[in-house]
């Protein structure tokens, strides 16, 4: 979780120090800023992990009704483990006043979530891996001040919807342990977040860094020891981007 802040100082401190040496002659951004509608590229770092509700019984060992057995221990606790990724995308923008504009980020993303489950009488903590790539497609409103020198700085939010590509599959035919817990294909989120615009001779640079929250419940429920002890899953995303145009 801390590194996405460090990289978040250490840009801001290099942008810092150029733009001490050009205060004295403000850059033209290559003309980012002077018509209503440009483009640009984008490349993040994200960091993921899922916020978890548990069932009221999720302590419970698993019954494979199936063999007529328990396939697990009980439970002592699920938890979530941050998993880093990165993506890449495109920016279209739109200025609608002066302050104001309206900006869309298509981003192909890869980021795989992780869930541990330790149970009692183990030592060895079971993880399952859920991998998913993703195809964002944020729509957000951009909030910027007035210019300063070769800096400004703006706040953001708005909605984004995803949809999953690839990833593993199985079958009900698997072995309880080996089954993978699954996630639904598509799915909205809110995000809001902050940047600066840092001007230069030829181009802009804004280094962003925006929190990201699903909306309802991501998971697939199905009968088998990994998905049954959860009621809900959300998605809860740091992004730290440098967006050129």
């Amino acid at each position: 979780m801390i590194k996405p802040y460090l990289a978040t100082l250490l840009a801001l401190f290099c942008c810092s120090t150029l733009l001490h040496a050009q205060q004295f002659s403000p850059a033209w951004g290559g003309g980012a800023d002077q018509t209503d509608l440009s483009f640009g590229f984008s490349f993040s770092y994200v960091n993921s992990d899922f916020k978890i509700v548990k069932q009221p019984n999720w302590r419970a060992p698993f019954f494979d009704r199936e063999n007529n057995q328990y396939v697990t221990d009980s439970l002592n606790s699920i938890g979530s483990l941050n998993t880093p990724g990165f993506a890449v995308g495109f920016v279209t923008r739109y200025r609608l006043t002066e302050h104001l504009e309206v900006r869309t980020t298509p981003s192909l993303v890869f980021s795989d979530k992780k869930l541990r489950y330790i149970y009692a009488n183990t030592t060895e903590p079971v993880d399952k891996q859920v991998q998913t790539t993703t195809v964002d497609f944020p729509l957000s409103l951009k909030l910027k001040s007035d210019r300063v020198g070769n800096l400004r700085a703006y706040l953001l939010g708005g909605v984004k919807f995803s949809a999953a590509i690839g990833g593993k599959k199985d079958g009900e035919n698997t072995a309880p342990m080996e089954r993978l817990l699954k996630n639904t294909r598509s799915y909205s989120s809110y995000e809001a977040g902050l940047g600066f615009d840092i001007y230069f001779e030829y181009f802009k640079l804004s280094p962003e860094i925006k929190v990201t929250n699903t909306f309802g419940n991501l998971l697939v429920p199905e009968n088998h020891p990994f998905s049954s002890p959860i009621s809900k899953l959300s998605l809860h995303t740091i992004m730290f981007s440098l967006y050129f145009e």
